[in-house]
């Protein structure tokens, strides 16, 4: 049985959609942030990084989405969640998620995490103020290069797309003009009307708060 650690309105949501889209048998493990859970001793012991998501398997613990998202999609090969078989199409993916997960969600930390770059609180603001402009220059070059569309690689849903999805309702509160991004907003609801990504955040949001780690 797989055990995902995740916190609501985190990067862990990508996971777990795959997890749904691939029918896997899986628990859900609620790490609860405002309590700073994801630093006590009890998680720590599972991530030592002291972040989500992380992927209990029978071979070990798994971190990063886009190893967490390639691993569900070698795991289940019959869900079709990538092109395993074809090793230039598959690196395609992994270089989407790679760009999502090095550069994309590293310019959105910059709006609450700043503290992990530098101490000083006009620097920290400074990188505050910066957040619409980097995300959008990110989302920008997706919305005109990156993006197939309909689906992140084309015709064919991969696990870029839960994971696209899951930055992507992050750009309001990170100040970006959606406008812009029809492409992007279109993928955003062609996904959220989807069953699996509808379930999982359902379930995220009624999971009990502070299950401690097991």
């Amino acid at each position: 049985m797989l055990i995902l650690y995740f916190t609501p309105e985190t990067c862990s949501l990508a996971t777990h959609i795959a997890l749904e889209d691939a029918g896997a048998a899986y628990e859900l493990r609620r790490v609860d942030f405002a309590a700073t859970q994801q630093q006590s001793p009890a998680y720590t012991a599972i991530n030592p990084k002291a972040r989500v998501p992380a992927l209990v398997t029978s071979r070990g613990v798994l971190t990063e989405t886009p190893a967490m998202l390639a691993f569900v999609a070698q795991s289940y090969p019959a869900a079709r969640l990538a092109p395993i078989d074809d090793p230039f199409a598959f690196a395609e993916v992994q270089a989407f998620n790679s760009y999502l997960c090095s550069t994309v969600h590293v310019a959105h930390a910059h709006r609450m995490r700043g503290y992990r770059w530098v101490d000083d609180p006009a620097a920290i603001a400074a990188m505050q103020r910066k957040v619409p402009q980097s995300v959008g220059a990110c989302f920008d070059l997706i919305e005109r290069h990156m993006l197939k569309g309909p689906w992140v690689m084309g015709d064919a849903y991969t696990i870029a797309d839960p994971y696209l999805f899951t930055l992507a309702r992050w750009l309001e509160k990170d100040g970006v003009d959606t406008a812009r991004l029809p492409r992007v907003m279109e993928h955003r609801a062609r996904m959220a009307a989807r069953s699996q990504a509808a379930k999982a955040l359902a379930d995220e949001m009624a999971a009990p708060i502070g299950t401690p780690p097991a």
